[in-house]
C-alpha cells in the first residue's frame, strides 16, 4: 500500500502532530508513505528519507504556508502519476487538509483520511478560516474517514457537518523512553517542576509564572521546555516579577530530553487555554510525574480530577499556585495520582498501539474504494 501524506510542517521543525506522525509510521512497516511538506527556512532538504516516510518540501520560506495548498497539490499530482497512491492523509484540517481536498476533487476513488490535532480554541479557528468558511467546512465533509485525538475534536469534526466515520484514536508515549528517563543522570529534585510546550498563547505558560510568584516556598523553581512567538515575552514578565533566579527557559530540546528532565522534576504543569489532547501531560504521567492542567478541549479524556491528575482552573494563577502547594504536602495525594497516572499511560496510550490502530484505519478505508 502507499499512502501519500499532506503536513504543513515536519522533522525537524516540530509539534505533538509532527512527532505522532513520525512515531506512527516508523511502526509500520507495510506501508509505503510519501510526503508533501513546506520548506520552511528554505535551508532542508528538497527531498530526504526520514524515518519510514520519504519527504518533499516545497517553498522556501515561512511565508510558503500559505502557497501550500496549490503547491502541494500540483507536486502531488506528478507524484501520484508516478507512484499511484492508495490513499491519501493529511495531518489537521489547515493547509494541508486543503491540499488534501484539492486532490480528493481530482481524484474521488482515492480514499481521503483526515487526522485532527488542532489545539486551538474555536475563536481562533474561525478568526483564521472566516473568510473561506465554505472550503474550510469542505475538508472535513469531503473526507472519507476522521480519525481526531480527543472527543473533543471528534465533536467539533461532527458540528462541522463530516458525513463520514469519525473515530478517536490518540496520541501516545514510547515506554522505551520512558524507561531511558528513569535511568537517566538528572538528579532528582522536589524544588522543581515542569512546563514543556510552544511559547504561545493557548498554553498559558503566563499563568505558570505568575502562579509561581504566588508560592509560599520560594524555592520551588520552574523549568519551561519549549519555544515560540512570546518567548521574550514572558522573560520580560519574569523579570518584572523577579523571577530570574527560579525561572529557566531552556527552549527546543529533544524528545528524550523533555523525558528525562521531566522525570528529574516534581510536578508537570500546563494552564491550557485550549488543548486538542496534549502529549506533553501523557508523557510526565508516563514517567510518573503528577500532573495539573485545565478542563479543556482533550484533557479530560485523561485527566481525572484527583485520580490521573488535578484540575486548576484556566486564567487563574491563584487556583494554579494552591494546586501545586496541595500536591507538595499531600504525599498520599502525590502518590496515588503518580500511580494511577502512570497506569493509565502505559495501559492505554503507548505509540505500538496507536500505530496498530492507525494501520488497521488504512486498511478499512481502502478496502472500501
Amino acid at each position: 500500500m502507499k499512502v501519500l501524506i499532506f503536513s504543513l510542517t515536519y522533522h525537524p521543525f516540530i509539534g505533538g502532530a509532527e512527532v505522532a506522525v513520525k512515531e506512527i509510521t516508523d511502526r509500520i512497516s507495510d506501508i509505503s508513505f510519501d510526503m508533501v511538506t513546506v520548506n520552511l527556512d528554505g535551508k532542508q532538504k528538497v527531498e530526504e528519507k526520514i524515518g519510514n516516510v520519504n519527504v518533499y518540501r516545497v517553498g522556501n520560506s515561512k511565508k510558503s504556508k500559505y502557497f501550500f495548498p496549490w503547491q502541494a497539490f500540483t507536486f502531488a499530482e506528478k507524484l501520484h502519476a508516478q507512484n499511484s497512491y492508495d490513499a491519501v492523509w493529511s495531518i489537521m484540517a489547515n493547509q494541508a487538509g486543503l491540499a488534501a481536498l484539492f486532490f480528493k476533487k481530482k481524484n474521488p476513488k482515492i480514499p481521503f483520511l483526515l487526522t485532527l490535532q488542532e489545539g486551538d480554541s474555536e475563536l481562533d479557528i474561525w478568526l483564521r478560516t472566516f473568510y473561506m468558511r465554505s472550503l474550510y467546512k469542505s475538508i472535513y465533509r469531503r473526507a472519507d474517514h476522521i480519525q481526531a485525538i480527543s472527543n473533543f475534536l471528534a465533536d467539533r469534526a461532527r458540528s462541522l457537518g463530516a458525513k463520514c466515520a469519525v473515530e478517536v484514536v490518540p496520541n501516545g508515549i514510547d515506554n522505551e523512553k520512558v524507561l531511558r528517563a528513569r535511568q537517566s543522570q538528572y538528579q532528582k529534585s522536589d524544588k522543581f517542576i515542569i512546563t514543556s510546550s510552544r511559547l504561545v498563547k493557548k498554553n498559558g505558560v503566563d499563568i505558570i509564572i505568575k502562579a509561581l510568584a504566588l508560592l509560599s516556598d520560594k524555592e520551588i523553581r520552574l523549568n519551561i521546555l519549549g519555544d515560540g512567538i512570546l518567548r521574550k515575552e514572558l522573560e520580560e514578565l519574569v523579570k518584572n516579577l523577579k523571577l530570574e533566579n527560579r525561572v529557566k527557559f531552556f527552549g527546543q530540546v529533544a524528545d528524550f530530553e523533555v523525558y528525562a528532565q521531566t522525570n528529574a522534576t516534581k510536578i508537570f504543569v500546563r494552564p491550557s487555554r485550549s488543548e486538542g489532547l496534549g502529549s506533553a501531560f501523557l508523557e510526565a504521567m508516563s514517567i510518573g510525574v503528577p500532573v495539573i492542567g485545565t478542563p479543556v478541549g482533550g484533557i479530560p479524556d485523561f485527566l481525572k480530577d484527583g485520580e490521573t491528575g488535578l484540575f486548576c482552573k484556566a486564567d487563574d494563577p491563584k487556583d494554579l499556585a494552591e494546586k501545586i502547594e496541595l500536591l507538595l504536602k499531600d504525599e498520599n495525594l502525590y502518590n496515588k495520582i503518580s500511580y494511577n497516572g502512570r497506569q493509565l499511560a502505559i495501559e492505554k496510550y503507548q505509540w505500538f498501539r496507536i500505530a496498530s490502530r492507525m494501520e488497521n484505519i488504512f486498511q478499512e478505508i481502502t478496502k472500501k474504494f
